[in-house]
């Protein structure tokens, strides 16, 4: 799973600062090649444990105490969203505001929205192997 729930033994600290991350310090080939990978993590993760589990609720997406099983429900709806890589570039470009960082929110919002589309195609070639 690419973002597992982690469960920590001991005390859990907090930063003063933000965390720097630079997705693309390696060249876009680079990026590519990791999220490659990544989809095909999620796509099988998609169809071994969202297909199968159990019904998805949106009360429980909301309002489960359990902060694992909230985000497995928020998980799972969103993988049934349609058009999920329009959902996921609007929600950047537009909700995030993307359009203000100029041409980098743009190509961000398009490079995640292809990501998303990989892990669709993805999982539905697994779906159609059995």
């Amino acid at each position: 799973m690419i973002n597992p729930v982690t469960h920590i033994d001991g005390e859990i600290g907090e930063l003063d600062a933000h965390l720097d991350h630079y997705p693309f310090s390696k060249g876009i080939s680079h990026w590519f090649s990791k999220h490659n990978g990544y989809s095909s993590q999620e796509a099988r993760h998609i169809v071994s444990v969202v297909d199968t589990h159990e019904k998805l609720s949106l009360k429980k997406a909301i309002f489960a105490r359990d902060i694992a099983v909230r985000r497995r429900h928020q998980k799972g709806l969103y993988y049934q969203l349609p058009m999920r890589p329009l959902v996921m570039f609007m929600g950047l470009y537009i909700g995030k505001r993307g359009f203000l960082d100029g041409r980098a929110g743009f190509v961000y919002a398009i490079l995640r929205a292809i990501y998303e589309y990989m892990i669709v195609l993805k999982a539905e070639e697994l779906r159609q192997q059995g």
